[in-house]
């Protein structure tokens, strides 16, 4: 009967992309020679310690591939099934590798508490972000949270002071303040400590001073301050041989000052006393325990930026728990971050959630031991 063979025809949905915005620039988004990093970021990621933190957590998220799952109840818990992941999570933006992305996402997360995607295509069946694209933290003001501590989504974005539609901006929100504003303290002091020690790296000439002699008229402040300008430009241009008349000696230090002015001069009516301690002990011992302290405001593993831990006794350490200690102590509160905010309605289907493949990277393998011995300096057995 005519009842029973109908042809049933299914309702076919579009699935093509539209575009929410023909690309960042009709967003408001200036083209990119406008974008910059932030200044402290520049500064902080010049020290190793802080560079290699960095490395660490970003290389680790990024190398990781999403997954997609829902959850069903199965009368005791909820397990997590795992479905087709959307076209987006293979190449968030189609244009640059998705580890360059995820990188530069996890790099803002951790330095300013704060990273955002700009939606550059939309599915025309619900609208929800098929493509996105990466915006400098550095560059985003929000006028209604100013910071260091941010209270939610914002209302107002603004990318080098042009409003930006807060709809077509994935905003993800750290859950601990950026290190610009924790951090800001550690940072200075290590950037003061390592400038000491690269102007021992650039003494142009034995360290010392030039003392004038009893004979002679007492020389001024300007008239020292000229003499030991000519002799330090005079050793900065190689001439390893000075001449110095009887009124005026040169006298070495007996240990490094390591100070700015390595030359100076007396007159004679005042003495130098050098100090009993030698500054490059006191250096060395100071960017020790920076290093270590750089760690902790990194929210990395000491041991895995080399930074010594003071009273640690030697260790072993295999790489499978290397990088679990990287995950637990500093990358999954970043990775969760990432993916809480994408498990949300306006980027996927309700009852939907995304997350990191993870299984390779916390897996037990056999790996042989690698020796982790912490490396203190014990100041009073080195030479002086």
């Amino acid at each position: 009967m005519a009842f029973f063979s109908r042809k049933i025809t299914t309702a076919e949905f579009a699935s093509s992309p539209i575009k929410a915005a023909a690309g960042v620039g009709s967003l408001g988004v200036p083209p990119m020679y406008a974008w910059t990093s932030g200044a402290f970021e520049q500064v902080a990621l010049s020290l190793p310690t802080v560079s290699r933190a960095r490395d660490l957590l970003a290389s680790t998220i990024s190398g990781l591939e999403f997954r997609q799952y829902v959850k069903q109840w199965n009368g005791t818990e909820y397990e997590e099934i795992y479905v087709p992941n959307e076209s987006w999570m293979e190449n968030p933006d189609p244009k640059v590798p998705r580890q360059f992305i995820l990188a530069n996402t996890v790099t803002d997360l951790w330095m300013t508490g704060r990273a955002f995607w700009a939606v550059t295509s939309r599915n025309a069946t619900d609208g929800r972000p098929m493509s996105f694209e990466w915006l400098p933290s550095a560059n985003i003001q929000t006028p209604n949270q100013q910071g260091p501590q941010f209270f939610g989504m914002p209302d107002e974005i603004e990318f080098n002071g042009v409003p930006l539609d807060p709809n077509e901006i994935i905003t993800f929100l750290a859950p601990t303040t950026g290190l610009m504003y924790s951090g800001r303290r550690s940072v200075s002091i290590a950037t003061h400590l390592d400038q000491y020690a690269d102007r021992a790296a650039t003494i142009e000439t034995v360290p010392g001073y030039l003392q004038q002699t009893s004979a002679g008229e007492t020389m001024s402040g300007e008239e020292l301050g000229d003499l030991a300008a000519q002799w330090a430009q005079a050793r900065r241009e190689g001439n390893v041989i000075g001449a110095l008349n009887n009124y005026v000696n040169f006298v070495e230090f007996d240990r490094d000052p390591l100070e700015v002015n390595v030359i100076g001069a007396l007159n004679n009516y005042v003495n130098f006393v050098e100090f009993d301690r030698d500054p490059l002990e006191v250096n060395a011992a100071q960017r020790e325990y920076q290093a270590l302290d750089l760690s902790r405001i990194c929210s990395v593993p000491a041991y895995l930026v080399s930074a010594p831990t003071p009273g640690a006794s030697m260790t072993y350490q295999n790489a499978s728990q290397a990088r679990q200690d990287l995950w637990l102590f500093g990358a999954q509160m970043l990775a969760n971050a990432i993916t809480s905010r994408l498990s949300m309605n306006d980027v996927v289907s309700r009852g939907r959630y995304v997350c990191f493949d993870t299984d390779e990277l916390l897996a037990v393998g056999e790996m042989h031991d690698a020796l982790v011995e912490p490396q203190v300096p014990n100041l009073q057995e080195m030479p002086s």
